[in-house]
């Protein structure tokens, strides 16, 4: 990847002084680590349609499904001002060519989920979405999106990045000309990655690129792109990274002496109930590729979907 990641982020977590009480949400995480593989578009929707810093706070009233934006003490409206800037903002995104969005949880304008809507009693129930976030994910509904909160989940983080690094090369690989080739040679590096999403939407992918020769290159794109972006939706699980590296070892069978494929299968064992981290089965995979120059494996970027440094294979 020449170019960095772009990903759009909500402003205050870059520690950018603009919340409604002139603070900021800065996370260190993002900024001082993935920072340095990506490009923030910060957006902060409040100040951006309009309004200043400080001001009063804002909450989400009445019907979940479709909320109006009324500020807490004055009762002021501010819906429509916000979809009518939304609506725009999210026009120029488009061209920014994002991978990605990490919105700022609980928030009535960016929150993903569970934002708090208001009905006519005061009371709050957990069900809403804020007025940009619901506006953007509309617009872009296959683009990976996180909140915050939920990236402290490591699980979650890891699925998030991953998916964002995969989108990135993706379009790298069309940026160089969509051909049916690079199609293919993409796939062909990613069907190990993808089988640790969703076994279906591989077989469906697999489907599609055997038929590629039979389809217009413009909606082959298209629908693979679909496939990819849908299947990566799907959580990675210990299950399914130990069917993964069960597969992975099958390439290394002929080559593996009987003590390094007895070391192997028991690490595996270990990794899947919970006692070591991936990186563990996957460093020591990644040591027998370099060591026996398996060809196919040394290709496949389930084994290196993301940089070390950023320690998302390292939990337990």
């Amino acid at each position: 990847m020449n170019i960095k990641i772009k990903l759009g982020i909500s402003s205050c977590l870059l520690g950018k002084k603009v919340r409604y009480d002139g603070g900021h949400k800065w996370d260190r995480f993002l900024t001082d680590t993935l920072g340095k593989y990506v490009d923030f578009v910060p957006v902060c929707p409040e100040v951006e349609c309009g309004l200043g810093i400080p001001r009063e706070a804002m909450r989400l009233v009445g019907n979940p499904s479709e909320p109006r934006l009324v500020t807490v003490r004055t009762g002021v409206d501010y819906t429509d001002r916000m979809l009518a800037w939304g609506r725009r903002r999210v026009e120029e995104l488009a061209s920014e060519e994002l991978c990605g969005f990490i919105f700022k949880s609980d928030s009535p304008s960016s929150g993903m989920e569970r934002v708090k809507v208001y009905n006519d009693s005061g009371m709050p129930v957990k069900k809403g979405v804020g007025v940009f976030a619901r506006l953007f994910m509309e617009h872009f509904p296959l683009l990976p999106v996180e909140e915050e909160g939920r990236l402290h989940d490591l699980k979650l983080r890891e699925n998030f990045i991953e998916a964002v690094f995969t989108l990135k090369r993706w379009r790298d690989s069309l940026a160089e000309g969509p051909t049916r080739q690079r199609l293919v040679a993409f796939h062909t590096r990613h069907k190990l990655l993808l089988f640790s999403h969703s076994s279906e939407y591989l077989r469906q992918m697999g489907k599609l690129v055997a038929q590629a020769a039979n389809i217009p290159l413009a909606e082959l794109v298209s629908r693979y792109q679909t496939l990819l972006l849908t299947a990566l939706r799907f959580k990675t699980t210990p299950k399914k990274h130990t069917d993964v590296l069960y597969h992975l070892l099958g390439y290394l069978k002929k080559q593996l002496s009987p003590d390094e494929k007895k070391e192997m299968q028991g690490i595996i064992e270990d990794y899947g109930q919970g006692k070591l981290p991936l990186i563990v089965p996957v460093t020591l995979i990644n040591h027998y590729v370099r060591k026996y120059q398996q060809p196919y494996l040394r290709e496949q970027y389930y084994l290196h979907p993301h940089p070390l440094e950023l320690q998302l294979r390292n939990h337990v």
